[in-house]
Parts: C-alpha cells; structure tokens; sequence
C-alpha cells in the first residue's frame, strides 16, 4: 500500500466521514504515567471506524461491478459499514452475519438497507458463505480486512491521530483481522515519525501472537470472547504484510480487564463503547509496563461502540465484579424475628448497598429454625468485600449465621461475621476461622458467608 493510495482515500472519505474528536483521559493519564488521548472511533457514522475502509473500497469499484452489487460478512461492524456505504453510494448489498450476532447491529444493517442472511457462528463462518454467494450471483466481496483499498481506508484514523495530536509516541489499537492496525501503521511510517505502535487481542480469541512469531498467519485455536469485534480466527495477508514490518507489539487482554475497561470508559469518560472497541483502554490497565513499554502522549483508539443493551447490561456487571464492587453474599441466619435485619445492619455498617435480596426457607440442608438469604451487594471497592465486616451487636442467638455447604465456585471468597469483641482478639490456633482448613470446626462458634459470582448466580 502506497502513500497515494492512503491520500486518496483521504480525500474520497473527507466529505462523507466525520473527523472524530481525540479526547484526554485524566485517569488513564495517572495509571500509564503519560499523557493519554482516547482517539473515539466509536462516534464515527455507523458507530466504529468501519465505514472508512467499505466506503474507499466500494468507491473504487467499477460501474460493471456495481451493478452486480457488493456482499460482505460480519459480526455487525463492517456488516454496518457496508451497508451504509452501498445505499450511499446506491448499490445493492447483501449481508452474512453470524447466527448469534447482536440485534442491534442486525436492525441496524438491514435499516441502512442491506439484504441479511444469518449463517454459521462466527465471522470466518459467515465468510464462507458470502464467498459462495459472490461466485454464484457475481456480486463484489467486500473483504472486511484482507484488501488494499479497506487497509487503505483505515488508514485515515491514522492521518487524523497524526494531525490531531502531532507528538503522539505510542498509537495502542484493538486488533482482530488487522485492517485498522495495518493501517494506521502505514500512515505512520508515511509520516515519518517515530511512534510505537501496540496491537491488542483479547487472549481467548489472539492468532496475532502467534502469527508473528511463525512469520506467517495462523489461525487461532479458539474464539471464546464478549468482544466479537476482534474475534477472527485467521488474520488477513495484507494486513499481515504490515503488521509484521511495521508493529512493534501485539499483547493480549482478559475477559475480566474489557470488562472493566468498558465500565471505566462509561463511568469515567462518559463514553459507550463495545467490548473490542475498549480493548486498547483494557491494555493500558492491565498490561505490564515492561511488555507496552510505552512512550508519551499516548493514543488509545476506541474502534466502535455498538453494543446490545442486554450486553452492556452484563458486562457492567461483569466489569463491576472484576472490580470488587459487586458480589453476590449467601448466609444462613436464624429464623427469627429481627435476624434479617440484622444482617442488613452488618452489611449497612461497612458500607455496601443491597441491590438485590432473596428470603428462602427451602434451601437444602437448612435446619428447622434457620432460613437462607441471598444478597446482592454494591461495594465502595474491594477493600469493603476483603475485610471482616463486625457487627456492633452480638449475633441474634448463640448459633449466629453459617454459610451454606455448596460447592466451591471459581473465584469465591469466604468472609466471616465476627463479633467486635471477638474481632479485637488474638486468633487462637486450631479457632481461627479465616484460617484455611478451620472452616467446619469453626462453623458452629461465628458467622460465615460465601461470596459467589454474580454470573454463576445467573
């Protein structure tokens, strides 16, 4: 790919895309020890970067090939780019989304005015399908990675960090086929400039890894992630080519780090973005120092913001747990009255807010005289959830509160309600119940309850 061809797009894409702004982020500023701009792609029409790289391919078709109409596959993103590109342009166009692609994103393509078809359940699925019906209808692929003029398009998010914030030292970018990656590292070596450029994967769905370390594109064992965006399996050859010469590094994040990156980008910089486009951000909390190496300012690209209600709901959650903000708590208590609000009181005292309460009598393994109560709780942070939380009082009669016997579950923490008398002294040997392996000696002598992912309560 040529400078050329990435100033042409510039200008085919200049009266029809919006220059999306480049915001400043105090609070990644102080975690990253540099100046940090989030680059807010997911503004963009269509709502991600997409639409530059189907717009500048489609714009160069020829009329024989319009006429024929374009197709493309996609998990949303590109599907929506396409689309809006095509009716803009008035070209038909037909789309492969994935059987369980988002509602939203499908509403949102067949309103730009694209025919849908949902086939197979992942992108590269999807792919397959819209190969075939290319062959058979003579319709023009609009390859939603693996193509010049799409890298080339792309490329414009590049230009515009470059213009935008001209001492840019570290560009991070969401990757999955690699069209955005390609292409802003294309812009970049046009410029001249010395700016690191840091690719990002979530790790249960990253081919990128080890496609570098092969030296050629390897598709990747799994695609189990929230961020369908970047959830290809095989990266594209022409992305490849530049990334491979031109990227510095490619790292990989946690389910739980997009979770929580997402949570921050809404809480934090009051912006909505989708599980791939906070990928970058989830890099810059998470990632090590020495492995991002990173030189200020510093540019986190956010590539869309098209996400399913239902789903940001989740991740919210999800990213609010991550957090050590939000915890499911289950005690057994006394079946007296004044217990439950007892329990309140303990949970009021330390600071955490009941969102949610569930009052059972037909647990198993509950006594005749006891009843079990499932809390949902918001926390103030981890610290809330960590430490004992003591009652002022005595528990409600001798027995006081034990946890249910339940299976452990990944990730579950055990906490104790003590009195705070018992809390100030010495823990005795053999008597300690935050102790590991003194949980059923001491389960008649204090309160204990179980904390359990919110999900796993689902």
């Amino acid at each position: 790919m040529t400078r050329d061809q990435i100033a042409a797009a510039a200008d085919r894409l200049a009266p029809v895309m919006r220059r999306t702004p480049m915001l400043a982020s105090r609070v990644l500023s102080e975690r990253c020890a540099h100046d940090v701009w989030l680059k807010c792609e997911n503004l963009q029409r269509t709502g991600s970067f997409k639409p530059r790289g189907a717009y500048n391919r489609i714009a160069n078709l020829t009329p024989e090939q319009r006429a024929g109409g374009v197709v493309a596959a996609s998990a949303g993103n590109h599907a929506q780019g396409v689309a809006w590109a095509a009716s803009r342009l008035g070209i038909e166009s037909t789309v492969f989304m994935p059987v369980g692609a988002a509602l939203p994103k499908l509403v949102a393509t067949k309103a730009y005015g694209a025919t849908v078809h949902l086939r197979g359940h992942t992108v590269d699925e999807a792919l397959v399908s819209a190969k075939e019906f290319a062959a058979a209808t003579g319709a023009v692929l609009i390859h939603p990675f693996d193509h010049v003029d799409v890298v080339a398009g792309q490329a414009t998010v590049g230009l515009e960090i470059l213009e935008q914030l001209p001492a840019v030292g570290t560009i991070v970018v969401p990757t999955g086929g690699g069209g955005l990656l390609a292409g802003i590292a294309a812009a970049v070596r046009d410029s001249g400039r010395r700016v690191r450029l840091v690719g990002v994967q979530a790790e249960q769905a990253a081919a990128w890894p080890r496609s570098l370390a092969e030296g050629a594109p390897v598709e990747a064992e799994a695609l189990s992630t929230m961020a369908d965006g970047i959830a290809i399996g095989l990266p594209g050859a022409v992305p490849f080519a530049h990334v491979n010469a031109l990227v510095d590094e490619v790292v990989t994040v946690s389910e739980d780090a997009l979770s929580r990156a997402l949570l921050l980008c809404s809480e934090r910089a009051k912006l909505i973005v989708e599980p791939a486009g906070a990928a970058a951000v989830a890099a810059l909390m998470t990632c090590a120092a020495e492995q991002l190496r990173l030189e200020g300012p510093v540019c986190a690209v956010l590539s869309g913001g098209n996400i399913d209600p239902l789903l940001l709901t989740h991740v919210i959650t999800h990213g609010l747990r991550a957090a050590g903000r939000y915890l499911v708590v289950r005690v057994t208590i006394p079946d007296r009255p004044g217990g439950l609000v007892r329990l309140l009181g303990v949970v009021s005292a330390r600071g955490a807010s009941v969102v949610d309460v569930v009052h059972s009598r037909t647990a198993r393994d509950l006594g005749l005289d006891e009843v079990e109560v499932l809390l949902t709780l918001e926390t103030r942070g981890p610290t809330t959830g960590t430490r004992c939380w003591a009652p002022s009082t005595p528990p409600a009669s001798p027995r006081g509160c034990r946890s249910r016997r339940s299976a452990p579950v990944r990730g579950q923490r055990v906490f104790t309600l003590v009195n705070r008398a018992q809390a100030a002294q010495p823990p005795v040997a053999g008597r300690n119940p935050l102790r590991r392996g003194r949980f059923r000696r001491s389960l008649r002598r204090r309160s204990r309850a179980r904390i359990e992912s919110p999900c796993r309560q689902a």
